[in-house]
């Protein structure tokens, strides 16, 4: 069974895109997704990506070097569309002839598909509806990812299984469509696969891999965490709209609460206007993620996690978390 035909032959499409053994996608983790986690992932036959976030582009040309020093395989990156500094980032991504670019948290801002098709990238993107989904694709987009609200970090209002019925009947036929959100185990892959799908992207499944430089005491937090504790935040204020993320319940998600309430006042007070109350919910979020992954601050920091965390026993590494999902999907398909 070590072969994995028959999950390999539907992930044939997916596999020939991204230049992998198998079309396993690591979903972008602020902090987490870094060099050896990234390469980790590509050299047992998956596909890393990047986070650049709010890196600088002085950061991420650092950081797309130090992971081909480790790895020779095929990896990408992901950059937020919000970013100030956009283009910039894009241009760094030329230079070091990254191979796919994916744009993640709104719509592409003009010419940025372009500028990354231009060095012969190919780009991946994230959409929340249908006629997004389409419009996106229309105007570049070589490959989609549906990511339902059971994931970690930001998120959208819909889950998984259900934009999964409505995507993939609409899409796989003409498109490359990668499922991800929830997904801890191969049985799911098969599903999702049989479905139409390229392949998948798992996010939560990884950080606490060996190779993740994840703070041990972040680790053991996902350990002893079931589904339910990884909740949404809540919205304070209808004129903020900040995109809810899922993180496991801490004092952290109880002060990102107060957080909002602080902003939402300086916007009564006219102190700051919309743009700046918004970045300075998404800075805190950066911080604050920071804190959790690195200093190991499980009570203050944000542990951002996606439902399958009750999934998470222990630290293993990335080669054996690839095996076990393709084995348990390729046991699923073969007892059909």
């Amino acid at each position: 069974m070590s072969d994995y035909s028959k999950t390999r032959a539907l992930m044939q499409r997916g596999t020939e895109f991204l230049g992998t053994d198998y079309a396993i996608l690591c979903g972008a983790m602020s902090w987490v997704s870094e060099r050896n986690l990234v390469s980790a992932i590509s050299n047992a036959g998956g596909f890393g990506v990047i986070a650049c976030g709010a890196m600088t582009p002085d950061l991420l040309d650092t950081e797309i070097a130090a992971t081909k020093a480790l790895t020779d395989k095929p990896f990408g990156v992901n950059l937020i569309t919000m970013h100030p500094q956009l283009m910039e980032l894009i241009g760094v991504c030329e230079k070091h002839g990254v191979t796919h670019v994916v744009l993640a948290g709104g719509i592409p801002p003009k010419g940025s598909v372009e500028a990354i098709k231009a060095f012969g990238a190919k780009v991946i993107v994230f959409a929340p509806t249908l006629a997004l989904a389409k419009k996106l694709l229309r105007s570049g987009g070589d490959a989609l990812v549906i990511e339902g609200m059971e994931a970690g970090g930001h998120i959208g209002p819909v889950s998984t299984s259900v934009l999964a019925q409505e995507f993939l009947p609409e899409l796989a036929e003409d498109h490359l469509v990668f499922v991800a959100g929830g997904i801890g185990r191969g049985e799911a892959i098969a599903s999702y696969l049989e479905m139409g799908a390229v392949g998948v992207q798992l996010g939560t499944r990884f950080a606490c891999a060996t190779e993740s430089i994840a703070h041990p005491d972040f680790k053991k937090a996902f350990f002893r965490a079931k589904a339910r504790d990884a909740e949404t935040s809540v919205q304070v204020d209808p004129r903020l709209p900040v995109i809810p993320v899922r993180a496991l319940k801490n004092k952290g998600t109880e002060e990102f609460t107060k957080k909002q309430i602080e902003v939402a006042g300086k916007l009564d007070r006219e102190e700051v206007d919309m743009m700046e109350a918004q970045l300075q919910i998404e800075h805190y979020w950066a911080g604050a993620l920071r804190r959790a992954v690195i200093d190991g601050d499980v009570e203050g920091g944000s542990l951002m996690a996606g439902q399958s965390v009750g999934m998470v026993k222990a630290e293993e590494p990335v080669g054996d978390i690839m095996a076990s999902l393709m084995s348990e999907s390729e046991a699923a398909l073969g007892g059909r």
